[in-house]
């Protein structure tokens, strides 16, 4: 092989697929409604209380904003400021940064699959590829969502965060592959979910710098919101003497230093309390706060309000699987910008860069760095001292060469198989244990053999065969993947061979996962929890399956959207 592939596959794909190196703007909007936790009173009173700024946190609150008082309350920092994350230069790092103030949270599925889940204003839109591209429009009218008020909340996202990317040569032989192996039409660039080869959105602009979900609090009211950072909620308060259902009333949350306050709505039949933590943050608070599986929250000594089994329940995770094609010629670094849309329910899309290794003159290794841990070449529970100083020992062994080429992967829609979440502790700050059960229904592995089946077609094709070593093989460029630590399940001799099985030893995660508060089964279709009063779930984890082929632009979308709908709701019944 020569060039020891298989050793940088694991921390080179998440370096391209989960970068964060642009994490906002380079200079921070002036939010000045925005502040650490700890100057927070001990009690305070809102119209809405909104418990995660993430992806949808963020565009909600901005829109509630514009009427009412809204807390907004987020576990984690700011996305701004921080040169671990704004900066290039120092990319890799908020990665293998493991403290409890990093903007990224590992965790390792029951499954065997190394994960993460975001902890900074702006969620997962600070660490993902970036990106745009929206849900079909079959999927919003399943969804039962207003069609034009889906159109116009896409373009509030689009008007602050959205982008054309800059196509290169790299990104335009995998398009060009794409379309010559038979996923057609070309449909140019758009932000559309349409069948075929697109061009989509970016939340990288020109100059490289990121545009987050937190960016969307430039729209909002600054009298009207107040964003605490570091503050961690606990549990969610209900009142029930003399009620026909628990009435949802108020949170406590606790700031850096361990002091908890409490906020309540204010008096009002209205106010609400919305929980947008994410597919493992919101599942795992309700369960917290006494909503979920009745059994399972008596095992954790926590007092039931509502015994509600489906909560933590269905959860997925689109399975990803890639193949590393080394480069015989310089490559741009390039995040994900093309998607090939097939009809056979697998989206291929594709990065590169050798600057994501940095530079092996400088002895720099960029996120090919041993240290960087989330698909590290070094397992978590054998990074030691010791053996991160082997692992750079032997990168400084390594060729230039080595640090050059790109990867093209597969996604698999839906996805179908489901699989449950339960709590470990009654720590928020602890990970819930998930389980995904990938492919555990034949339909999965089918889709994920078929889009693997499609790489190898355009890794073949004319477009793209000045970025491949003709000496290489696609058995060998199959082994390259199916010999590295991409996750922590056992290896089988006749992975490169047998497509099924290079598919269950190389699952990774896309960082797509979603469910644990369904809509229809947690949620109803205003997204208000079952059983309960003045209590909602906006976000992924009320989705059955993903939308489109990066959930990102939808999750925005949906925040702006409730919020749109609150607010008319809520107008219209005052007389405005």
């Amino acid at each position: 092989m020569g060039f020891g592939w298989w050793k940088l596959f694991g921390a080179a794909l998440v370096g391209i697929l989960f970068f964060h190196g642009f994490c906002g703007a380079e200079r921070a909007p002036d939010f000045s409604f925005m502040h650490n936790a700890t100057t927070a009173p001990d009690i305070s009173y809102y119209d809405y209380i909104i418990v995660g700024g993430g992806t949808a946190g963020c565009p909600l609150a901005a829109t509630l904003s514009q009427n009412y008082s809204v807390l907004l309350l987020e576990r984690g920092g700011t996305p701004y400021g921080n040169p671990n994350i704004t900066n290039l230069s120092a990319f890799g790092r908020a990665l293998s940064d493991l403290s409890p103030t990093s903007p990224s949270q590992r965790f390792i599925s029951e499954d065997g699959v190394i994960n993460a889940r975001a902890r900074v204003l702006g969620g997962g839109s600070c660490l993902n590829a970036g990106f745009y591209s929206r849900a079909a429009t079959d999927y919003a009218r399943e969804a039962g969502w207003d069609t034009r008020l889906v159109n116009e909340s896409y373009q509030w996202v689009e008007r602050l965060v959205a982008f054309r990317p800059p196509m290169q040569a790299w990104q335009s032989a995998v398009r060009d592959g794409l379309v010559q192996v038979g996923v057609v039409p070309n449909n140019g660039f758009t932000y559309d979910h349409i069948y075929g080869t697109k061009v989509g959105g970016t939340i990288f602009d020109l100059e490289g710098h990121r545009h987050t979900a937190a960016d969307l609090l430039q729209y909002a009211n600054p009298t009207g919101l107040t964003v605490l950072l570091h503050a961690t909620v606990h549990k969610i308060l209900f009142r029930t003497k003399g009620k026909s259902r628990p009435l949802a009333h108020g949170v406590v949350f606790r700031d850096a230093s361990g002091t908890k306050h409490r906020a309540y709505l204010k008096s009002g039949p209205r106010n609400e309390i919305i929980v947008s933590s994410g597919a493992l943050g919101s599942p795992q608070l309700l369960m917290l706060s006494g909503v979920g599986p009745a059994e399972h929250l008596r095992a954790h000594n926590i007092t039931v309000v509502v015994d509600q089994p489906l909560v933590g329940q269905g959860m997925s995770d689109n399975p990803m699987n890639a193949i590393f094609v080394p480069s015989p010629i310089p490559v741009e670094v390039s995040l994900i910008q093309v998607v090939g849309i097939t009809h056979f329910g697998s989206y291929i899309e594709a990065a590169s860069g050798e600057n994501f290794a940095g530079s092996a003159s400088t002895r720099d290794f960029g996120m090919f760095s041993p240290k960087i841990g989330q698909l590290s070449t070094v397992p978590p529970k054998q990074r030691t001292p010791e053996a991160l100083a082997k692992a750079v020992e032997y990168m400084n062994s390594l060729d230039a060469p080595a640090f050059r080429g790109g990867f093209i992967l597969e996604k698999v829609m839906g996805p179908i198989s489901t699989g449950h979440l339960e709590l470990r502790t009654r720590n928020p700050n602890d990970n819930p244990s998930v389980t995904f059960n990938y492919f555990k229904d034949p339909l999965d592995l089918e889709r994920c053999i078929q889009g693997i089946e499609t790489i190898e077609k355009i890794i073949e094709s004319k477009p793209f065969s000045k970025f491949r070593y003709d000496y290489l093989s696609l058995a060998a460029l199959l082994n390259i993947t199916a010999n590295s630590p991409v996750n922590l399940l056992p290896k089988h001799a006749n992975a490169s061979r047998s497509l099924d099985q290079f598919c269950k030893d190389t699952v990774m995660s896309i960082w797509h996962y979603h469910g644990g508060c369904q809509v229809g089964r947690v949620v109803d279709n205003q997204h208000k929890v079952l059983g309960v009063d003045a209590l909602r779930v906006i976000d992924g984890s009320t989705f059955i399956y993903s939308p489109g082929t990066n959930p990102q632009a939808t999750v925005m979308m949906l925040g702006r959207y409730m919020g749109k709908r609150i607010l008319d709701e809520r107008l219209a019944s005052d007389g405005y």
